[in-house]
């Protein structure tokens, strides 16, 4: 009769004391699987903290950004953006404003490696002092329609209902407004020259989206075991939206944002470009895009350079999102 065989290939021995040293065998080898899967104190696993401590979505999430280098390279021209747009100096010591007419369209010169405009205005000067005004109507825009519309769609996915349809409703009306032609009607009629009016534009047509995203997110996040739970337990509506609902359902939102922001800032200079955005004496890429299209084929250098650092901020922005958004969506890992 053939020996019996334990799980490992060794011959298990017979008898009860062999039945007790199989027996033992099989626990210190399941024992030994389980320190094998935990790993050595603070070693550092796959998907988890130290010692098998699992990470939260934003550890997770950052511990995948920082291995990124999409990421790494759209943060750091980003970074460089910010940097400018509050401190251009830093950069560029000239005045945006000082023009020189006998310098009109002349290409790079020592000390102005851009040239000149057809106003003989420092090209690299305005390029550098443009970014202030667009990276700010970006982030305030993208802040202000993330708000409203986080507040709205997350209260109509929340309680549903009437409330539900009503602010979905309301959202579909400026969804069917033409943004380029809701521009040239709203801002045609506002004289003021600094960036607000713009950034009020931007965020009365950029919210609705941010809204869907939230509410489809909310509708998502409230059906889980861990809501259903806590509205057993007797958690009110504040409580269950605070500190259940809008952790878990945050992140779609700031994916859409941070790609948004990108087109806020493309908009922005479209609007400029047609001369119902921002107005002289503010220096922006769009204005002086605008100037420089009719002088393309004799200077060209004066639409290349701002025209290159819009592209440039817009495909960063737009980067970004995408690198935060596969960091923050499981499903595309």
């Amino acid at each position: 009769m053939p020996e019996p065989h334990n799980s490992d290939g060794v011959i298990a021995p017979t008898g009860v004391g062999g039945a007790m040293d199989l027996a033992m065998s099989e626990a210190e080898t399941l024992e030994r699987d389980a320190r094998d899967a935990r790993g050595a104190p603070g070693e550092q696993q796959p998907g988890g903290g130290p010692t098998g401590k699992p990470r939260s979505l934003w550890s997770d999430a950052w511990h995948d950004l920082r291995r990124n280098p999409v990421f790494l390279i759209s943060a750091l021209v980003i970074l460089f953006l910010i940097v400018i747009s509050l401190w251009p100096s830093l950069i560029a010591s000239g005045n945006p404003l000082t023009c020189e007419l006998g310098k009109a369209q002349q290409g790079s010169q020592p000390g102005h490696p851009f040239g000149y405009n057809n106003q003989g205005c420092d090209v690299y000067t305005r390029t550098v002092y443009g970014a202030r005004a667009s990276v700010t109507v970006g982030v305030c825009a993208t802040a202000g329609a993330s708000i409203i519309g986080s507040l709205v769609g997350g209260l109509a996915g929340f309680f549903g209902g009437w409330s539900d349809a009503v602010l979905s409703r309301v959202a579909d009306v400026f969804f069917g407004i033409p943004v380029v032609l809701g521009g040239l009607v709203f801002l045609s009629v506002v004289t003021s020259e600094t960036v607000w009016p713009v950034v009020g534009f931007i965020v009365l047509l950029g919210w609705p989206q941010i809204s869907r995203i939230a509410r489809g997110s909310v509708i998502t996040a409230k059906q889980h075991d861990y809501v259903q739970a806590a509205r057993a337990l007797g958690a009110s509506n504040t409580r269950m939206l605070l500190r259940h609902i809008a952790p878990n359902a945050i992140a779609p939102v700031i994916v859409v944002a941070t790609i948004a922001l990108g087109t806020y800032i493309s908009l922005e200079a479209t609007l400029s470009y047609l001369g119902v955005g921002l107005r002289p004496p503010t220096v922006s890429w769009g204005i002086d895009i605008s100037a420089a299209s009719p002088f393309i084929r004799n200077a060209p250098h004066m639409l290349l350079w701002p025209a290159g650092a819009l592209a440039v901020t817009v495909l960063a922005f737009i980067m970004l999102g995408d690198a935060v958004r596969d960091a923050l969506d499981p499903k595309l890992r």
